[in-house]
């Protein structure tokens, strides 16, 4: 222990965050200086992970909520050697590596993309959660740590009451978070907009709660290590800090905890740049070095952390040597590969509802992916997800041997812990609700977006044939909303999300298997409460018909120099098929129906095969049970669209059905009307 160096180390943070701000013209430069105190203490002393190895699957993890301290992250690991000098001068500038809120890097010790307050802790509790799933299936030496850092916002957005419930509840131990309290936030004091009792709120939830001064270094010290020893619950460490430590005005004067130094340079605050440098031991003409005897310090920590990772690497060795059948369990785990299935085997009864077929192929895949965690917002038997958790229990304190998270109602914390479980990585996390409250799951589904995460979710109650719950219940612009996120490219230039609406039984076969082999974005199945009508076999089975679903659409009724093609997806192809069966038989048309179940792949075939299944030459005549827009691009400037565009009612699904003109005879009509205008 050394005070001399343990300040300087902490100064020298501050300096380096205060000078990527200044030089960026931009940023949050007092909640870094606050929490550097903190962070130098966390990764000098007790985090755990190998400087050589960064992507060690048994490494500790620092989950960073308040993205808008970013600059606290680089600069930590800018001492760590994780980034270079050149890096830390382009912060918040184009093609950096130090974007303004922190985006994940796992190479350099980013573990999450951070920014909207709430997420970044919450996904800390899913790792955690993955962490404690996976210690109960190979054993106590999976012990590394998950690391929360939170602010007073992150404390505030509602997100936290559903995280800090889950991980009291659950007796997380191994995730620890600090609360860096500095009673400041963007535009005004904390206590101009909250009086609550932060510590008695969290040990409510069944936290150990420790309040020390955030930049005292032996409380912080002392802290963490009651943490470290904590057995049964998650621990809330609240440090008291000061917003802006080390600033100063141009005469000297301390210019400490002013609101003003939250979110701008503080060279433009009543602060002064150069001074403050100074008085934090920096060299203004070189603000960006690091400091001699903090860059010995650190070379230093750097190989006592490569060496105590070595020692750890040889204890896992010994365990694989000793459970070779376990260990090779665990790497294929984390090698983020599939076991063999075969979804042809999964058998469904005529005539069913998409979630109940749903239910059938989580049925299966309980019994043969071991590493998938389920979870539901108090909707299990609702959503059918309990077709899952019939083979499996779920997730308690003290037993995480089950494989069934029931979240609650928490539809935002549900899916933010999914995206932390994927973040961890070995397991494969589900998620399901009702398709309206995707509504409640947007900021999470977001955030698997850019992050690329495979979380799968499941949408039931799929549109207005709820019924009788009436509007409130019935999604209509909802399926418009996600189907943008397939026009969304994320930063490897891939369709940000894949949205798969199955027309029966067999095509949710199709779109589950299509969903587990989609690896590297967020899926998300968007299923009936009603029954469905099986689309008819054109081959030897309806399962290996719909297998062409994996081309994003296809066509399930098709005849040579068709009269007209009906487009659609999710039951209303059913509905197209009767509507047909009018028209040909009353009408002598010649039809075809495309069933296509996510646009966003279907629009990666080749230009031949998208115009075989939808020539433009042609009358093309959508059916969508949610805003005419959702097939508006497959159809084009002349074809026409028939859907809804306003709220639900609430009534019987089938009186809806006729009201809105969803039967196979009203479709029938509308075609032959648009058909008169082509």
């Amino acid at each position: 222990m050394n005070k001399k160096i343990d300040q300087q180390a902490a100064d020298n943070i501050r300096a380096l965050a205060v000078a990527m701000v200044e030089k960026a013209k931009s940023g949050h430069p007092g909640g870094p200086m606050g929490g550097a105190d903190y962070m130098h203490i966390l990764y000098s002393e007790f985090f755990n992970y190998d400087p050589t190895d960064m992507t060690w699957p048994f490494r500790d993890r620092f989950f960073m909520d308040a993205g808008h301290l970013s600059t606290l992250m680089y600069a930590q690991y800018y001492l760590l050697g994780n980034y270079a000098k050149s890096d830390i001068e382009q912060f918040r500038q184009w093609g950096s590596i130090t974007p303004g809120h922190p985006e994940v890097d796992v190479k350099r010790g980013v573990e999450n993309t951070s920014g909207p307050l709430g997420q970044g802790h919450t996904m800390g509790v899913g790792a955690a959660i993955a962490a404690k799933f996976l210690q109960a299936r190979f054993g106590d030496w999976m012990n590394h740590k998950i690391y929360g850092f939170i602010s007073d916002g992150g404390i505030q957005e509602e997100i936290s009451q559903g995280a800090g419930r889950i991980a009291g509840h659950l007796g997380l131990s191994n995730f620890i978070m600090f609360f860096d309290s500095n009673d400041i936030q963007l535009s005004t004091p904390t206590d101009e907009v909250t009086t609550e009792d932060t510590a008695m709120k969290y040990e409510a939830w069944g936290w150990k709660v420790l309040t020390i001064d955030g930049h005292n270094h032996d409380e912080i010290r002392a802290a963490l290590t009651k943490a470290n020893n904590e057995t049964e619950k998650p621990t809330l460490i609240i440090g008291k800090t000061i917003m802006g430590k080390g600033c100063v005005t141009a005469d000297g004067e301390i210019f400490e905890g002013h609101t003003e130094l939250h979110g701008q340079p503080i060279g433009n605050t009543g602060a002064d740049y150069i001074k403050t440098l100074i008085n934090l031991g920096a060299d203004p003409e070189k603000p960006f070095e690091i400091f001699d005897e903090v860059n010995a310090f650190y070379k230093d920590i750097i190989a006592k952390k490569t060496e105590q990772a070595a020692s750890k690497k040889a204890e896992i060795a010994a365990w694989k040597k000793d459970n070779e059948a376990l260990a090779k369990k665990l790497d294929f785990f984390f090698s983020g590969e599939l076991p063999e299935l075969d979804f042809s085997e999964i058998t469904h009864k005529e005539g069913l509802a998409t979630r109940a077929a749903s239910s059938n192929v989580l049925g299966y895949l309980a019994e043969h992916v071991e590493n998938m965690i389920v979870s539901s917002a108090d909707l299990s038997n609702s959503d059918k997800t309990d077709g899952f958790l019939k083979k499996t229990h779920a997730i308690q304190k003290g037993d995480f041997t089950g494989s069934f998270l029931q979240a609650g109602v928490a539809e935002l914390t549900m899916a933010a812990i999914a995206n932390g479980l994927a973040l961890h990585g070995g397991v494969i996390p589900v998620v399901g609700t009702f398709f309206v409250f995707s509504d409640y799951m947007k900021p999470a589904i977001r955030l698997s977006g850019i992050q690329q995460l495979p979380v799968k979710y499941v949408w039931t109650h799929d549109a207005f044939r709820v019924g009788e719950d009436g509007p409130t219940h019935q999604p209509i612009e909802q399926e418009a909303q996600i189907r943008l996120l397939e026009k969304l490219k994320n930063h490897s230039g891939k369709a940000s999300f894949l949205a798969l609406r199955p027309a029966d039984s067999a095509e949710t076969s199709v779109a589950w298997k299509m969903a587990l082999e989609n690896t590297d974005t967020p899926s998300g199945l968007i299923l009936s409460r009603q029954g469905i009508k099986d689309v008819p076999a054109q081959g030897d089975s309806r399962y290996n018909d719909a297998l062409a679903a994996e081309k994003g659409g296809y066509l399930v009724k098709e005849v040579d120099n068709p009269d007209v093609v009906l487009v659609a997806n999710g039951s209303e192809v059913s509905t197209l098929i009767e509507a047909a069966s009018i028209l040909e038989a009353e009408h002598n048309l010649k039809v075809n129906i495309a069933s296509i179940i996510s646009e966003g792949v279907f629009r990666t075939q080749d230009h031949a095969y998208q115009e075989y299944i939808i020539p433009k030459n042609k009358p093309l005549f959508g059916l969508t049970a949610g805003l005419p827009v959702n097939l508006e691009g497959l159809v084009g400037d002349k074809g026409y669209v028939f859907g809804v565009d306003h709220f639900g009612y609430s009534a019987p699904a089938k009186v809806l059905d006729d009201k809105f003109g969803f039967t196979g005879e009203k479709v029938s009509k509308e075609v032959l009307n648009y058909l008169k205008t082509f």
